[in-house]
């Protein structure tokens, strides 16, 4: 089963925010020199733990610092950018990087409401539910519009590429409702959503309805992983990454923190429950053990593919997390 990379461009503490843009590269080299399938990159916005604000500039970026590993929007959020300037984007890309280029898309702001309301410049746009429609003219500014509609005569440039392969994201039932009704892939955000994957899944696949641009179903499942060279070692990784949702849970986000600060937090027992709560969506240990839970997380979905995200405050312990993930999953390495 294909491995890939879901990057948000983590801030540790105690390091410059731009500096997890130079990590990001460096993460996307050692990617692809593991074998890894995809490498995409996030979008959220007014989050101080993260800084993938921009994945499109990201994307080109990753695709001039590697050569063969496919590249990507995990995802880029539609509601947030007018069709036409997302078709020409991504067909610029296209055709700096042949065949190396994913769209991904959601209809979630990626943010607050009040940095929502300054994204999308008005409250009818902030509360508008067209996302189908979002998507139908996506498309036909690189494929056509019907005659006589007003936007007839745009096309998205340069129209010597078509758009890349489009993938619609989800943590609920409604992108995988979405990707079957529309006949594209989904790819399911099981490392926050709280459903089960394999009924959101499930339902996606029983829904599939064929499109011109893709004949059968397929899902990818991201997932988040942290591996130690102990399980020690990954516990306290992993404590570090709780504090960091906590904080954002609580409306209090910030750089993501080391295991040592998160050792000496001060956890209150309510603190310690929410954690408990949502340690269950994490796999956490030696890369074996993560191997073997991935594996099952991945069968009992009923995924194609899986994509994984890991937050650990030291780039270079993150990179030997996704190195040693690689190597025991049997990747070829390039």
């Amino acid at each position: 089963m294909p491995l890939s990379v879901l990057d948000l461009s983590p801030v540790p503490t105690g390091s410059r925010p731009s500096q997890a843009l130079h990590e990001t590269l460096e993460l996307a080299r050692t990617a692809e020199a593991a074998g890894y399938h995809r490498y995409w990159l996030a979008e959220h916005h007014n989050i101080p733990s993260v800084v993938s604000s921009s994945p499109e500039v990201m994307i080109a970026a990753v695709a001039a610092a590697t050569s063969s590993i496919r590249i990507g929007s995990g995802g880029i959020m539609l509601p947030n950018h007018s069709p036409l300037k997302v078709a020409e984007t991504f067909r610029v890309l296209a055709g700096l990087h042949p065949d190396r280029i994913d769209l991904g898309i959601g209809r979630a702001p990626g943010t607050d409401q009040r940095t929502a309301l300054a994204l999308r410049r008005s409250r009818e746009a902030l509360g508008a539910d067209d996302f189908p429609e979002q998507y139908a003219e996506l498309r036909a500014y690189a494929e056509g519009f019907p005659a006589g509609h007003p936007f007839a005569p745009i096309s998205a440039q340069p129209d010597d590429v078509p758009l890349p392969p489009v993938w619609i994201l989800g943590s609920s039932t409604y992108g995988g409702q979405a990707a079957a009704a529309l006949g594209t892939g989904f790819a399911y955000a099981g490392h926050f959503g709280t459903l089960d994957p394999a009924g959101v899944i499930a339902s996606y696949r029983e829904n599939f309805q064929p499109s011109d641009h893709q004949s059968e179903p397929h899902v990818i499942l991201a997932l988040a992983a942290i591996i130690g060279d102990t399980e020690e070692r990954a516990q306290e990784l992993a404590q570090a990454n709780a504090l960091s949702m906590l904080r954002l849970r609580s409306g209090r986000p910030g750089p993501l923190p080391s295991p040592e600060e998160a050792a000496a937090y001060p956890w209150s027992d309510a603190e310690r429950a929410a954690v408990e709560e949502w340690s269950g969506l994490v796999s956490v240990g030696t890369a074996d053990q993560v191997v073997a839970d991935l594996s099952h997380r991945a069968k009992a979905a009923d995924a194609d593919e899986l994509i994984i995200t890991t937050n650990i405050h030291n780039p270079t312990e993150r990179r030997h997390s996704f190195t040693q993930l690689a190597a025991t999953w049997g990747l070829n390495p390039r």
